[in-house]
């Protein structure tokens, strides 16, 4: 999966790292989840939060997502798609996304797999829930 976004198996403690460090509502990142092979987990910030949703794709390659409940069930042909829904206000998310926390490019990396390899991230620190 080629998205900027996507981090693939990024712990849930890191991922809360990231999206917490600029204390800005509205940051996000897709994951693996790591309790259900084969699906991946939406994660918003709010008010020094992170909040997850499922998203799963089904036998016809289409994705859906865990929302609020009363929130009419969507399902998406791709994961750009269902980002672009949630980048609007009052779609069933906390917080509509507003600032993708980007996953550098393994790729162009020329430090040593010890550095850092988050642009957003210089430094970790410990959350507290």
């Amino acid at each position: 999966m080629d998205l900027p976004y996507y981090h693939g198996a990024l712990t849930k403690q890191e991922c809360e790292i990231l999206l917490l460090k600029e204390g800005v509502n509205g940051n996000f990142l897709i994951r693996d989840s790591e309790s259900i092979p084969g699906v991946l987990c939406l994660c918003v910030s709010f008010n020094k939060c992170v909040y997850t949703y499922r998203i799963f794709r089904d036998k016809h390659g289409y994705f859906d997502i865990q929302t609020s409940e009363g929130v009419r069930k969507m399902i998406f042909p791709t994961l750009e798609e269902l980002v672009s829904k949630f980048e609007k206000p009052d779609q069933g998310l906390v917080m509509h996304l507003s600032k993708a926390i980007k996953r550098r490019n393994l790729s162009q990396r020329q430090k040593r797999s010890t550095d850092n390899i988050y642009e957003n991230s210089s430094d970790y620190v410990d959350v507290l829930p």
